[in-house]
C-alpha cells in the first residue's frame, strides 16, 4: 500500500520515512506521495521530499502532464495487437464499472496499448495511460476479454504470485518543479 490504511497496516509512505530517518538524521522528515497505486500493482511511485513543491508536482498529475507508461500480461490477446481503449469508467463499491456510453458520474478513461508475444501463450502489453482512473487498467484489458494476470476480481484464472497482479508502473515523464527540465524516470520491468 502506498499510504496507511484504517487497519495500520505498514505502507510505502511509512517505509520511506524510516528511509529518511535513517539517511538524514532528521527524526521527522517532510515526504508525501504524489499518486497512487493498487496494493497489488508494482512499480514506480513518486514522491517529494519539498512542501514547495508538493503543489507542482500534484498540478502536473491532475492536468495529465505526467506520461505514465505500464506494462502488463495476460494469457488472452484482443484481435487488435495495438490501438486505443476508451470507456466511461465508474466507481461503483470495489470495483470499475466501463461503459461504452457517458452516464451519470462516469469519467473518460483512455489508454494506448501494443502487444507482443511472450513464450508460454502470454502477452505482454506496452500501455500509455492518459488518464488515471480507479482500477482503470485492470478494467479495460478485462473489457477486451483479457484480463490481467492474476487479476481474479476482473476475470482472471490464471495464478501469477502471492497479493500481486502482473501490472507494473515502470516509467514516468514529468518536468522538474523548479527547472522544468524534462524527468524521465525508468525501471527494468520484470514480469514473469
Amino acid at each position: 500500500m502506498v499510504e496507511p490504511d484504517r487497519n495500520q497496516n505498514p505502507s510505502l509512505l511509512q517505509y520511506v520515512k524510516e528511509y529518511l530517518k535513517n539517511t538524514t538524521g532528521d527524526p521527522v522528515p517532510y515526504v508525501q506521495h504524489i499518486h497512487r497505486l493498487d496494493r497489488v500493482v508494482s512499480g514506480i511511485v513518486l514522491f517529494t521530499k519539498q512542501r514547495e513543491v508538493l503543489k507542482n508536482l500534484s498540478e502536473q498529475f491532475a492536468e495529465r502532464r505526467v506520461k505514465k507508461f505500464y506494462k502488463a500480461l495476460t494469457s488472452k490477446a484482443p484481435e487488435q495487437s495495438k490501438g486505443r481503449l476508451e470507456h466511461w469508467h465508474r466507481k461503483e463499491k470495489k470495483k470499475a464499472i466501463l461503459y461504452a456510453q457517458q452516464i451519470e458520474y462516469a469519467e473518460k478513461a483512455i489508454l494506448d496499448y501494443e502487444i507482443t508475444a511472450q513464450p508460454e501463450g502470454r502477452f505482454l502489453w506496452d500501455i500509455q495511460l492518459h488518464t488515471g482512473k480507479y482500477h482503470q487498467i485492470r478494467a479495460q484489458l478485462a473489457s477486451t476479454g483479457c484480463p490481467i494476470i492474476g487479476d481474479v476480481l476482473y476475470g482472471s484464472d490464471v495464478y501469477y504470485q502471492p497479493n500481486a497482479i502482473a501490472l507494473q508502473a515502470w516509467r514516468l515523464v514529468l518536468q522538474h518543479p523548479v527547472s522544468g527540465a524534462a524527468i524521465d524516470v525508468a525501471i527494468d520491468a520484470s514480469l514473469a
